[in-house]
């Protein structure tokens, strides 16, 4: 008999020190962007890796501030890179001028590109949020290894969250940079067309299997259990798709109603990203013949499978 699942606790007490250089392992350091939101919880975790030279994981939004702070913090030191996680604005925006000012090229997972093409009057809801011009110097591959800052890191391709979401795994340790993948402070949007339920869900389980202990999120606080927390997540994501499925074998026929069952006491300012897990849940379900979806000029109409 399997072990059942840990329960699913969210950290919210994280104390993000904005603006302050925090270290966090050796050679490992956190600088927090001022940019704290329903969204972004207390903001996006910016890391310079290294010591003698460094790299710049995810150097955040286009704050003049927040880019005067990583600069500091670099001080003067030769900059081997910019990595990103993935081309969300709130982690890639600030990466042009942090290039302009350092001379390091930018790595990353390739340009911002769909989960699946749009359909024929679709919108991507998060088309604006999406750093679509920004090029990478060299395009990583799952489980490319590299050295940065003197510490050997290995790229881990994790679509879900967007399609060129990357984790990174950092050698001769067993701690992991998660991104938006994994986030200790809430669970991570996932909005079609820009993510996929499906490579959500397969990229959870691929990290579940990793040797790796610990993450460190690009919002929040560092995740001690990782295993357990990612597995709690995991059930997390298959209740939602099995509380669906009862709701629209039971009635439900729309996303509206599926939040107002799901969701009863949500606040405003989350319900908008509910309703698009919501549908990216939906979709997986579709896909799997549990649950039938139809697109309409009023929207979505679902029915039991």
């Amino acid at each position: 008999m399997a072990d059942p699942s840990p329960p699913l606790v969210f950290d919210t007490g994280f104390v993000p020190q904005t603006g302050q250089l925090v270290e966090v392992l050796p050679g490992v350091s956190r600088l927090t962007a001022p940019n704290a939101g329903p969204y972004t919880f207390t903001g996006t975790n910016s890391f310079i890796i290294g010591q003698q030279s460094v790299a710049v994981l995810d150097p955040g939004p286009d704050d003049a501030g927040h880019r005067e702070a990583l600069l500091r913090a670099i001080g003067g030191r030769k900059v081997d890179a910019i990595l990103l996680t993935h081309t969300h604005k709130d982690h890639s925006a600030g990466a042009r001028k942090l290039h302009a000012a350092t001379g390091a090229p930018l790595w990353f997972g390739g340009k911002h590109r769909l989960s699946r093409p749009l359909l024929p009057f679709e919108r991507n809801p998060l088309a604006h949020d999406c750093d679509w011009g920004l090029e990478p110097d060299l395009t990583f591959f799952d489980g490319e290894s590299f050295v940065v800052g003197g510490l050997n890191l290995v790229a881990i391709a994790t679509p879900g969250h967007c399609a060129n979401h990357l984790c990174y795994a950092i050698g001769g340790t067993d701690w992991l940079f998660s991104g938006d993948h994994v986030m200790g402070w809430n669970s991570t949007l996932v909005a079609v067309p820009d993510g996929s339920m499906a490579d959500y869900l397969a990229s959870l389980r691929k990290l579940i299997a990793l040797p790796v202990a610990h993450y460190l999120p690009a919002h929040g606080g560092p995740i001690a259990d990782a295993p357990a927390y990612a597995r709690a997540l995991l059930a997390h994501r298959e209740l939602r798709n099995r509380q669906i499925a009862d709701a629209v074998t039971g009635g439900a026929t729309t996303i509206g109603q599926l939040l107002d069952k799901i969701y009863p006491t949500l606040g405003v300012a989350l319900r908008r990203a509910a309703a698009l897990t919501l549908r990216a849940h939906v979709e997986y379900l579709d896909a799997q013949g549990i649950i039938r979806m139809r697109r309409g000029l009023f929207g979505v109409r679902l029915a039991a499978g």
